[in-house]
C-alpha cells in the first residue's frame, strides 16, 4: 500500500482544472518523485468520483464502472506517495468518505481541499450549472435543496458541509484547507500552495501561471438558461459538455466580455452564515490552512453586480443576434472546408 494518499476532493470553481493540469501534466516528473498519480487521465478520476457516490456509469463510458476499484488497486501496488484528484470527490457522502479512506489503509490518507468565499461559490457554481444545461434560475438556488446533479448545490460548494463529511477520517492535521489566493498574488501561487502540502519543490515542476480566465457575463449566462429548454437532444454528458458548455458558452457567449453576475441580499445572507459556518469548524478542530483563512468570507462590502433575473429583454436580444452572427460565421466556415454536393440527383 501507498505510504500516504492525498485525497484533492475540491471543492468546484477552486481552481482544480489549474491544478490538475499541472499534475498530470508533470505525471513523470511525480514518478521520478516517488508518487503516483493512478490512471491514465484525469476522467478516470471523474469516473472514480462519480461512483464513489453510487452514480450509474454505463453511458459514460464502456470503461468507465469500476474506475474507482481500479485507481484504488493501483495505490495499494504503489510504495510511496499518491495522489487522487477529483472536485466531484467532496460531493459524496459521510459513510461514503468513510469507505474510501478505510478502503486506502494502513496509507496515512491527507484530505486535501482547494476553497474560496461562498458568495463565489454559489454565483460560480450556478454559472457552470447553467454551462451544462441547467435550466434553474439563480433565484431558485437556496437552501439545501437546491440545484439539478448532485455536483451542482450545496453538497459540493458548502465547505462547512464538506468537512462534516470528510473532516472525521483522518486526523485534523492530516486535513487541509487552501483559499483561493487573492488578486495581487504570484499566478503560480495556488500551485505553490499545494506542492507545499504534497511536500514537493515546486520550483522543479513545469507550472504555468493559472490562467484568468474571462467569465461568463449576466447577460449571457441568462440567455444560455432561456436556451437550455429547448436542447432536448443534448442531455449526454458529452453532448452538454461539447456543445453546451464548449460550443455555446466557452467558444461564443464568453467572447461577449458581459458584467459578473451577483445574487439578491437573502442569499447573499445565506452565503454569509455558511462561510461563518465553515471558518468555525475549521478553527475548533484545528484543521489546516494554507493561505488567509479569511478569504473564506464574503466580505463585507460587496460591489453592485446586476442580477440576472433583471436582464432586459434588449440586453438579451442584443446577445442573441451577437450569437446567431457568430454562429453562421462558423457554418460557413464549415461550409467551405466541407462543401455539400449539390449535383442534380446526389
Amino acid at each position: 500500500m501507498a505510504s500516504q494518499v492525498f485525497l484533492h476532493i475540491g471543492l468546484p470553481k477552486t481552481g482544480t482544472t489549474y491544478l490538475q493540469s499541472v499534475l498530470w501534466g508533470s505525471k513523470d516528473a511525480l514518478g521520478k518523485d516517488g508518487f503516483l498519480l493512478p490512471g491514465s487521465g484525469h476522467r478516470e478520476h471523474l469516473w472514480a468520483a462519480l461512483e464513489l457516490q453510487g452514480r450509474a456509469l454505463e453511458q459514460r463510458h464502456p470503461s468507465a464502472p469500476g474506475a474507482l476499484g481500479r485507481l484504488v488497486k493501483q495505490v495499494g501496488r504503489h510504495r510511496g506517495p499518491a495522489i487522487l484528484t477529483h472536485e466531484f470527490l467532496c460531493g459524496a457522502g459521510r459513510e461514503q468518505a468513510a469507505g474510501l479512506v478505510a478502503s486506502l489503509t494502513p496509507a496515512e490518507v491527507h484530505v486535501v481541499i482547494t476553497a474560496r468565499d461562498t458568495l463565489g461559490m454559489l454565483t460560480s457554481g450556478w454559472v457552470e450549472y447553467v454551462k451544462n444545461g441547467g435550466t434553474k434560475p439563480l433565484s431558485a438556488m437556496r437552501g439545501d435543496r437546491l440545484g439539478g446533479p448532485g455536483e451542482f448545490g450545496w453538497r459540493t460548494w458548502d465547505l462547512g458541509g464538506v468537512l462534516r463529511r470528510w473532516g472525521r477520517h483522518v486526523p485534523p492535521e492530516q486535513v487541509h484547507v487552501l483559499p483561493m489566493p487573492p488578486a495581487g498574488a504570484p499566478r503560480d501561487q495556488h500551485w505553490r500552495n499545494l506542492a507545499g502540502v504534497l511536500g514537493l519543490d515546486p520550483d522543479r515542476y513545469d507550472a504555468p501561471e493559472e490562467p484568468r480566465n474571462p467569465a461568463l457575463g449576466v447577460v449571457q449566462v441568462e440567455l444560455l438558461r432561456r436556451v437550455n429548454p429547448h436542447l432536448g437532444d443534448f442531455r449526454r454528458a458529452v453532448d452538454r459538455g461539447t456543445w453546451i458548455r464548449g460550443y455555446l458558452a466557452e467558444q461564443h457567449l464568453v467572447q461577449q466580455e458581459g458584467e459578473r453576475l451577483g445574487a439578491d441580499d437573502g442569499q447573499v445572507e445565506e452565503c454569509r452564515e455558511r462561510a461563518e459556518r465553515a471558518v468555525r469548524i475549521i478553527e475548533r478542530r484545528g484543521y489546516q490552512v494554507v493561505g488567509d483563512v479569511d478569504r473564506l468570507l464574503v466580505p463585507a462590502e460587496l460591489p453592485e453586480r446586476p442580477r440576472p433575473d433583471a436582464v432586459s429583454d434588449a440586453a438579451l436580444l442584443g446577445s442573441a443576434t451577437t450569437l446567431i452572427a457568430d454562429m453562421l460565421t462558423d457554418v460557413r466556415r464549415s461550409a467551405r472546408e466541407n462543401p455539400p454536393d449539390l449535383t442534380p440527383g446526389s
